[in-house]
This record gives structure tokens, C-alpha cells and sequence, in this order.
């Protein structure tokens, strides 16, 4: 249920004029603080490489970090195109735009599917090829090496809702996942010492709450990807039949840093604003009671980052076939005007941050 798209791919931040960021509102001097820096992706609401700088425009007055998020363009490096020509002709005009507005950097690369984790990627699919073939693995080692060297982000997750592709996916898929991220972490390592390496897990699944849940726990994770200095987090709880923010625990986060004892990170989740038949009853004003759950959970956990991914909603014509369910988690609708959960979000980031 990972909203990896290949959109950054195909919209670059490269050229776009910019500047500094407009200051945002100062946090007042007293009242609860966080812990968490808070963002988003520069995904914007249709596939137009106009709406990219607006978007980023729009929610770095209200972040701290910015998430430079893609699948591996497969395709071009089964094409043989440099992995460090790719990484410049995208995600590191992303990166810069970000920092030339005082955002810090977190980097998420995802190998597979991650509209579908029953399946491996679908450029990988379409060229016939799989992350089980060490070629394939050496390419994805290669592209995070370069990325790592030329966007130096202050995180990087690996690989993605792991727990979730080992319930759903073949064995030898998920035996391909811990394989194709322990060699790349192994490259990112040597690339910068200092570097946080992550995965993600699905928290739905975690808590029992979605297929091969129950029981499950986070031993095998852990164990599996022995690099992982910090935990990331995926949750869409309408997904997995909660119908009220409100049944949510606040140790929701938190009870998983118990069996993986690590820094806890969101790195994506939302609630929709809006009724998407058989799967959840919603509104705006529910989708605003989830953001304010949420910013609870996120102090039960001590989290360090909350990142919602899509600060816009998605126009499902223009993305592909499987976004619906994550169409209307934005902040802002399409025509980017504000939505009831902004001013939630908007309450949590004037806390002030406290630094580590």
C-alpha cells in the first residue's frame, strides 16, 4: 500500500526558480513541543512538471524536511544509462530545491511494487527481469550508491513495507528484497559513514490488523535487515477496517518500538477526506480528527519524523491504475486549496522542535 510512484521520474525540480522559503508561522514560546520534524514529497496533484515547484512552494512554510522518495528507474538502467546521470537528472534537482529552502533531507528508494506488494516492480515485470538476479540487484546497489554520493540525505530507507511483502508476496520475492537491501546498504555505507539506514513496515500488519499480522511481530525484520538504525513507519488504518480515527490506541506507534527497538520515523500514512465505497466511510472533518490522532501517536512514540507523503490529493487520471484508495489523502485538494486537516497539520508544526 506504498504510494512509490515512478512520477519523479518523470517531473524534475532541476531548473524551477525558487529561492528561500517563506518564513512560516514562529512557534510560541510555550505550550507542548515535539519531537518530530514534519513533510512531505514534492508529488503534486496531476503529472505536470509546472505544479511541482507550487506544490513544494506551497507545504515547505509548514516543514521541516523534505522526502525524496522513487522507485529505481529500471528501465533506463536495464537501458544502461549511468545510475549517477539518472540520479543528477532528477531526484538531485529535487534534493537541491528542498535544501534551497532549509529543508532537511530524508531518502526513501523502494525496488518494488509499491502499488502491489504481491509483486515485484512493474518495469522490472514489463522487461522480463527480477530483483532475484544479481544483475538486476548490482543495478539497484549502483543507484543507491550514487545517490547517496550526490543527494546526501540524512536518512535512507532500503527497502519498504517489508513485513507486508512477506505476508503477500513468493518467497523468493521477499528473499529478493532482503538480498537486493543488504547489498545496498552495504554501498551506502561506504558512501557516508554517517548515513541512518532504514526500512519501513506496514504498522496494519504489525498490529495484526491486516493479513499475516497476527502473530507476525517484527523479530523476523529485524533480523532480516541488520543495518536498520531507524524504523520507518507505513499506516493507512481505513485500509485495514478502522472506521474512526478515534479507535486508534495512542501506543499505536509506539508498542512496535518494543520488539524493534529503534528510532521510530512515519514516512508515509494518511486518512481520506472523502467516502470511498467498500472501503471507508470519511469526510473532511474525520480526516482532520485523524491528523490530530495521529499527532498523539507520534508523541507516545517519541517519533522523529512524520512525513504524509501527498500534501495534495491525487487526480486518479492522471497516476495509475491502483490509486484510488490514496487519491484523497492531501492536505489541499487538487486545485490546492486548503482542506479542514491543514489547519491540524498546521497546529502541530507551530510546537516547537526540539532539536536532538
Amino acid at each position: 500500500m506504498r504510494l512509490t510512484l515512478g512520477l519523479v521520474a518523470a517531473v524534475s525540480l532541476a531548473s524551477c526558480g525558487g529561492g528561500g522559503n517563506t518564513p512560516a508561522e514562529p512557534s510560541g514560546p510555550s505550550g507542548p513541543s515535539r519531537s518530530y520534524v514534519m513533510g512531505f514529497s514534492a508529488i503534486p496533484p496531476r503529472l505536470d512538471p509546472e505544479l511541482v515547484a507550487r506544490t513544494v512552494d506551497l507545504w515547505a512554510t509548514r516543514a521541516d524536511a523534505g522526502l525524496v522518495l522513487q522507485e529505481p528507474p529500471w528501465a533506463e538502467l536495464l537501458a544502461g544509462i549511468s545510475p549517477e546521470d539518472l540520479v543528477r537528472a532528477n531526484p538531485l534537482g529535487i534534493a537541491t530545491y528542498f535544501r534551497g529552502k532549509g529543508l532537511r533531507i530524508i531518502g526513501s528508494i523502494d525496488p518494488t511494487n509499491g502499488l502491489d506488494r504481491s509483486a515485484e516492480s512493474a518495469a522490472l515485470v514489463a522487461a522480463g527481469r527480477s530483483l532475484a538476479e544479481p544483475g538486476v540487484r548490482e543495478l539497484y546497489r549502483r543507484y543507491v550508491a550514487a545517490f547517496v554520493r550526490l543527494v546526501r540525505p540524512e536518512a535512507l530507507t532500503l527497502a519498504s513495507e517489508t513485513n507486508l511483502i512477506r505476508a503477500v508476496a513468493p518467497p523468493e520475492t521477499y528473499a529478493a528484497v532482503v538480498a537486493a537491501a543488504g547489498e545496498a546498504a552495504a554501498a551506502a555505507r561506504s558512501e557516508d559513514v554517517a548515513l541512518r539506514l532504514m526500512i519501513t513496515i506496514q504498522v496494519e500488519v504489525a498490529n495484526g490488523r491486516l493479513p499475516g499480522g497476527v502473530g507476525a511481530g517484527l523479530a523476523r525484520d529485524r533480523a532480516d535487515f541488520p543495518f536498520t538504525q531507524a524504523l520507518g513507519l507505513s499506516s493507512f488504518p481505513f485500509l485495514a477496517g478502522v472506521g474512526d480515527p478515534e479507535q486508534l490506541p495512542l501506543d499505536y506507534y509506539s508498542r512496535l518500538a518494543v520488539e524493534f527497538p529503534v528510532p521510530v520515523l512515519v514516512i508515509e500514512g494518511g486518512w481520506p477526506s472523502m467516502t470511498l465505497p467498500g472501503i471507508v466511510v470519511s469526510s473532511p472533518d474525520e480526516q482532520r480528527r485523524y491528523i490530530e490522532r495521529q499527532v498523539g501517536m507520534l508523541d507516545a512514540a517519541h517519533a522523529e519524523a512524520w512525513f504524509q507523503i501527498t500534501f495534495t490529493d491525487l487526480d486518479p487520471s492522471s497516476f495509475p491504475p491502483g490509486i484510488l484508495p490514496f487519491a484523497y489523502l492531501g492536505l489541499v485538494d487538487t486545485s490546492l486549496q486548503p482542506k479542514a486537516a491543514l489547519s491540524a497539520w498546521d497546529g502541530a508544526f507551530r510546537r516547537a522542535l526540539r532539536r536532538p
